[in-house]
């Protein structure tokens, strides 16, 4: 029962993350590389306010959530008459930027949080605390679960509101056509930072769930590999509406931590010897198989082009 409470911790952290990628992906149209790099700034900040200030939860993510708001300016500002590839380079620099600051501001002879070691380079952030709320310490697997779940619950019906109200709208009209949001009076810079700041925080989230459950960070968590894996959801389960995001986060996660495994634990012998490959092998094709048959995702009503 705690592994199916471990899935389901992660599958709460991944539907946050997938749909606040989706914001900028699916409804305004832009491919972005960098957001796990948020989504690690997110977990850095409330790993850093938690073990060397002390930080209890709340306090803690929400200072993680400000951190991303504030770096998604160094994002968004920049970027906003871009699209297409010149986009994609931006948000990849982005990303690249955010690694490596998070794989070399370290010091071996200084605490970590302090400016000379603020994130401990490559050995990452051990000895996070469970979370705690009123005297609640959310310790074991079934507790994790619920807390995650209400968040997620949370982020998602928020989500839900905003793509949903006349600013969800004009993210899609800046996607479908740039001159009838001018044409509108709408400003294209605005729109942008404020979907990058929505996402970014809403990554946060995901990041401070993640690092809360794992209890420990490192620079992995800013890879461009968590980035694809994001980008790999959408394009399963679908962009530009809202249950696009939630299926891909569902089926990805069944197929890499359930289906694939399990029919490898019962394959023969010699499939079990190099098992950890022939799983990459088989959830590649089966991404390329939904990806050919379906382009625009299981349940998705956009393509990224």
């Amino acid at each position: 029962m705690n592994y199916v409470f471990h899935l389901m911790v992660y599958l709460s952290i991944y539907t946050i993350l997938a749909l606040s990628l989706n914001l900028i992906v699916g409804y305004m149209g832009r491919l972005n590389l960098a957001h796990a790099g948020f989504v690690a700034v997110g977990a850095y900040a409330y790993s850093i306010a938690n073990v060397a200030l002390n930080w209890t939860f709340l306090p803690a993510m929400l200072l993680a959530i400000a951190c991303a708001v504030l770096l998604s300016l160094m994002l968004s500002l920049p970027s906003w008459r871009f699209r297409d590839d010149f986009f994609i380079m931006i948000t990849l620099a982005v990303q690249a930027l955010i690694y490596g600051v998070i794989h070399n501001w370290s010091s071996a002879d200084a605490a970590i949080g302090s400016w000379q070691n603020l994130t401990n380079g490559s050995y990452g952030i051990a000895g996070i605390s469970k979370p705690n709320i009123a005297g609640i310490t959310f310790d074991t697997p079934g507790l994790l679960f619920v807390l995650s779940g209400v968040i997620a619950a949370l982020c998602v019906a928020t989500i839900f509101l905003l793509t949903r109200s006349p600013w969800g709208r004009l993210l899609t009209c800046a996607r479908d056509d740039e001159l009838a949001l001018r044409g509108l009076g709408k400003g294209l810079r605005t729109l942008k930072v404020q979907a990058f700041a929505l996402s970014c925080g809403f990554a946060a989230i995901g990041g401070v769930l993640l690092a809360s459950h794992i209890t420990f960070v490192d620079s992995t968590f800013a890879s461009l590999d968590e980035s694809i894996l994001l980008i790999s959801m959408l394009c399963v389960g679908g962009m530009g509406n809202f249950r696009g995001p939630v299926v891909g986060a569902l089926l990805l996660l069944l197929l890499q931590d359930v289906l694939i495994p399990e029919v490898l634990r019962i394959a023969p012998p010699f499939f079990q010897a190099d098992a950890a490959n022939y799983n990459l092998l088989a959830y590649g094709l089966l991404l390329i198989f939904i990806v050919h048959f379906r382009p625009q995702g299981i349940a998705g009503e956009y393509r990224m082009e």
